[in-house]
């Protein structure tokens, strides 16, 4: 069984990709099975960018396939903000409330038809010996007015998304994967894994 380490130490970003990958013959680890690895500082400028860092510096460390993605919430009336920056969009060491409070305040008054938004992820799938590969996944929504639903992470309790009339965090699972961003950027993911994998 080939390992695929998942550059996160976020527990719920690790059981979303293991959900998604049950099909792939992998066997899913994360960072935080390696405590000692190095930490990489995100300063690309762009989603791919910071991907494509990320799994790489963590292939080089283990030595094992990697696949890591960075992914943000871009908000039209914000002129595509938070962007890279949506983990740390209150501050360096800000938590999902702080993210979500701040959002918010910037949204204040601002009507639905101008709170549009999508959420992207861009995966990097890097390989001992084989070139990094980048799949891209987008999801079209708008930010409510207040957080709604008990499940997710993020700014998912802000995220509606309209055709379903909830946020991410009311959601069934698997129905978030298969619509979100990280679920469709996983799909293609998906089908770049087996392929490498046939080829080893």
């Amino acid at each position: 069984m080939v390992t695929l380490v998942i550059a996160t130490h976020n527990k719920g970003k690790v059981k979303e990709f293991r959900e998604m990958l049950e099909d792939c013959p992998v066997e899913v680890k994360s960072l935080l099975d390696y405590p000692q690895c190095p930490e990489v500082v995100e300063d690309g400028n762009s989603f791919e960018e910071n991907a494509v860092k990320k799994a790489e510096t963590i292939k080089e460390y283990t030595g094992e396939m990697v696949l890591a993605d960075d992914s943000g919430l871009e908000v039209d009336y914000l002129e595509g903000k938070p962007g890279i920056y949506s983990a740390r969009f209150a501050g360096e060491g800000a938590r999902d409330e702080d993210n979500n409070k701040k959002l918010l305040e910037l949204l204040k008054g601002v009507p639905p038809e101008k709170r549009g938004a999508q959420f992207t992820c861009v995966i990097a799938i890097a390989a001992p010996g084989r070139e990094t590969v980048t799949v891209k996944g987008v999801c079209r929504g708008i930010i409510g007015d207040a957080p709604r639903g008990e499940v997710g992470f993020g700014y998912d309790p802000l995220f509606l998304v309209t055709e379903h009339k909830k946020t991410f965090s009311e959601l069934e699972p698997e129905i978030k994967n298969s619509i979100s961003h990280r679920g469709k950027a996983m799909e293609k993911a998906a089908a770049v894994l087996r392929e490498l994998l046939q080829r080893r």
